[in-house]
């Protein structure tokens, strides 16, 4: 790896833990800031209900007033430990807070918060790729699918994080990850989905056949814009099977063949789930910043806002590339990724997102 590139995937990192990490201090902060598991014991809980007036200091010779009310959950202090620490430091912190105090911090969140605050906290308590599969998972289980979370994960992570991906699907789960999404998807976009999960396009290289990528394009526009119909398979294994920098140049090569781009053919070739899927391949191809950054801009256009989509690729990217993406943001839309959150959201749910972001680029 160049320096360089290493220089900006670092540079890339919106939370970097702490540098001087101690989890046994933040395991007592986080059990404080619970409602009134840090600063009252059981029995005096007890004892409060019972008698809703001061108890007097076991030193007969003076009176001390101690409040018997429960203080609230202090958010703020969940907010400055958990967003501020790197995922590897959350999972040691969970462990300090269950050896020190014996519950288990996750599940201690999910009973003190509530909403989407709750769902953001929790998500970040996750492993990075046991988070991925529980979204995978929660996209497949019950009524409906939603297909839009599995086009968006598969298609945007790497053959090693597909891997990691699967092996904490079924390790969670129980069962195959590329089974069950047969089970739930059929037709084309099954084809495809299973093929993204093979990870087969992430072979990187910097030599690419000027030969075979012309040849690939003219395939293309034969599947398609020559025909009458469309070769949907075509198109789906030259997408899911080829490097990024491949495809680049078959791009290229496409748009002279077609004279138009190969967004615009996919647009008039296909429809539904699986224009979408083909065009998010595209997308990520081309520059995944970018595919991020309107991903999240679009969570919050509008009338409400998709809080999944927000949550899941703020928490996701946050060790990642959240910075180049927060640059691709303000460059596409003129306004910082920051301003727009504080715009569409509102209390410690904000302030929770507006610190995994950061300053603005």
């Amino acid at each position: 790896m160049a320096w360089w590139k290493a220089w900006i995937e670092q540079e890339g990192i919106a939370v970097k833990g702490s540098p001087h990490f101690n989890p046994d201090p933040d395991a007592e902060t986080l059990y404080k800031a619970m409602k009134g598991i840090g600063g009252i014991s059981p029995l005096l809980s007890h004892q409060a209900a019972a008698f809703p007036f001061p108890i007097p200091s076991p030193h007969w010779g003076c009176c001390v007033l101690t409040l018997c009310t429960p203080a609230g959950t202090n958010e703020q202090a969940i907010i400055d430990v958990l967003t501020k620490r790197s995922n590897a430091q959350r999972q040691q912190i969970a462990k300090s807070f269950k050896a020190q105090f014996g519950k288990d911090l996750t599940e201690t969140l999910k009973s003190e918060l509530s909403g989407k605050f709750e769902r953001l906290i929790v998500a970040l308590m996750y492993p990075p790729y046991r988070y991925e599969a529980k979204e995978l998972h929660d996209a497949m289980k019950g009524l409906g699918t939603k297909e839009g979370v599995i086009i968006e994960i598969l298609a945007s992570r790497t053959k090693n994080q597909l891997r990691e991906i699967m092996k904490a699907y079924e390790e969670d789960y129980g069962s195959s990850l590329e089974e069950d999404i047969q089970a739930d998807t059929s037709g084309y976009l099954e084809r495809i989905l299973v093929c993204l999960l093979q990870g087969s396009r992430d072979d990187v290289t910097s030599f690419v056949d000027p030969g075979l990528a012309l040849q690939d394009a003219q395939d293309l526009y034969a599947a398609g814009e020559k025909i009458c119909g469309t070769d949907e398979m075509k198109f789906i294994t030259i997408l899911c099977t080829r490097s990024a920098t491949h495809l680049l140049r078959v791009f290229e090569e496409y748009k002279k063949i077609a004279n138009k781009s190969i967004e615009d053919s996919i647009k008039s070739e296909t429809h539904g789930s699986l224009e979408e899927a083909m065009l998010t391949v595209v997308k990520c191809t081309r520059n995944l910043h970018r595919y991020f950054a309107e991903r999240l801009y679009y969570a919050m256009k509008g009338a409400g806002t998709c809080d999944g989509i927000l949550i899941r690729n703020i928490v996701s990217r946050s060790e990642i590339d959240l910075n180049l993406i927060k640059c691709q943001f303000k460059e596409m839309y003129g306004k910082t990724l920051s301003s727009v959150i504080t715009e569409d959201t509102s209390g410690d749910y904000k302030d929770a997102l507006l610190s995994l972001v950061g300053s603005d680029p």
